[in-house]
Parts: C-alpha cells; structure tokens; sequence
C-alpha cells in the first residue's frame, strides 16, 4: 500500500500538471515537491514515463523545467541499452501482466487486432524499457500514469491505469486521495468528473468482488 506522504503527493502534483501547465507553474511544482523531499531519481522516472502518456513534445518540456532545478542526472536509474531488448520484452510481459492482470491477454489480442507494432512497442518500449525501470516502484508509477490520465480525454486508459495501481499494490486509498488532490489543482470539471466517476464505479467493484 503506499502511503500519501508528502513526497508521493509532490509527484503526483507534478504528475497531474505535465500535460498542460505553462512552465512556470510546472517549475513551482517541482520545486516545491523538491522542497517537501520527493527524490529526484522519482520525478527524473517519472518524466521518462510521460513520453507514454503525454508524447514528447511535453516530456522534453518537463526535462528541461527540472534540469533548471537539478543539473546532475540522479542516480539510481538505468541506462537504455538497446542490445537488452530481449530482457526488456521479459520483463515487459511481466509488468504488463501486474498491470492488466486477468485483461492482460485480451489487451494483447486487441492491440494485434489494431496494428502488430502497436504490441511490441507496448511491451518492449512501454512497460519493459520504460515502466520497468528500477527508481521508481510500479505501484507509484501506476499512480502518476493515472495523474498524467486525468487531464485528457482518454477515459478508457484512465480506468485501465487505475486499475492498474490498485494492481500494483497502491491500495484504494491512495486512488481516494489522488482523485481528491486532482480536484484541489484547477483542472477542468469535466476531466475531474470523469475521473471521479471511474474510480468511484472501479472502487465499488472492488468492495463487492
């Protein structure tokens, strides 16, 4: 289960605002989670995983907002070494399958269906390459991929990333406490709405299971 300290809450602040905040608000709130104690290898992963659910355009924008507050790369990450491609599909199975758990082979069969790179990127760029990375645990990650969910109209990975943290071991809780920490950050009612709604139907599925 994880805890909403105040270095989880600092991440998942940063988390909620990579999708669209003007730089200088990120800026403050990486500073300001910087100052609360969140480690830097967790923003510094958490921005690695915001190619997969902002793009890069967005993800180039938040590295450069938090090499202004921490010039050296932290330590404790891993390097991409494209040669360990096999290890990052082992391992991008197993993540995935945390993840989607009892949907896991039902999100490979569609995911075929769309397009067959759309598979393999998925299980070796996404969840082996990037979401597998040692630094920052799954079930905190799983959390920020929801935070980073809210903001956009993607309904369907927002309930499939939440219930991906409640697989992850983040425990209800902490989906409670994220939801609330999204409605306390200007985002828009409809976003905050939908968001809302998913997690309290996932939460009351849970209770009854």
């Amino acid at each position: 289960m994880i805890t909403m300290d105040a270095e989880t809450r600092g991440l998942l602040r940063v988390a909620l605002g990579i999708f669209d905040l003007p730089e200088p608000v990120l800026e403050e709130r990486m500073r300001t989670a910087h100052a609360a104690g969140t480690p830097a290898i967790w923003l510094e992963e958490l921005i690695l995983s915001s190619v997969l659910f902002v793009g890069y355009p967005r993800a180039l924008v938040a590295a450069g907002v938090f090499r202004r507050i921490e010039p050296d790369r932290a330590e404790g990450g891993e390097p991409s070494q494209y040669e360990g491609w096999r290890e990052w599909l082992a391992r991008g199975e197993a993540t995935c399958r945390i993840i989607y758990g009892r949907h896991y082979e039902a999100l490979r069969h569609n995911l075929r269906a769309l397009h067959p790179a759309l598979d393999t990127w998925m299980i070796v760029d996404g969840y082996g390459k990037t979401v597998s990375r040692p630094g920052l645990d799954l079930a905190r990650r799983e959390l920020c991929a929801v935070a980073m969910l809210i903001p956009q109209d993607a309904p369907r990975q927002l309930l499939s990333h939440l219930k991906g943290a409640i697989n992850a071991g983040a425990g209800p809780e902490a989906a409670d406490s994220l939801v609330a920490l999204a409605a306390r950050q200007g985002l828009p009612e409809a976003r905050l709405a939908v968001a809302d709604q998913l997690w309290r139907e996932l939460r009351n599925s849970l209770t009854h299971d």
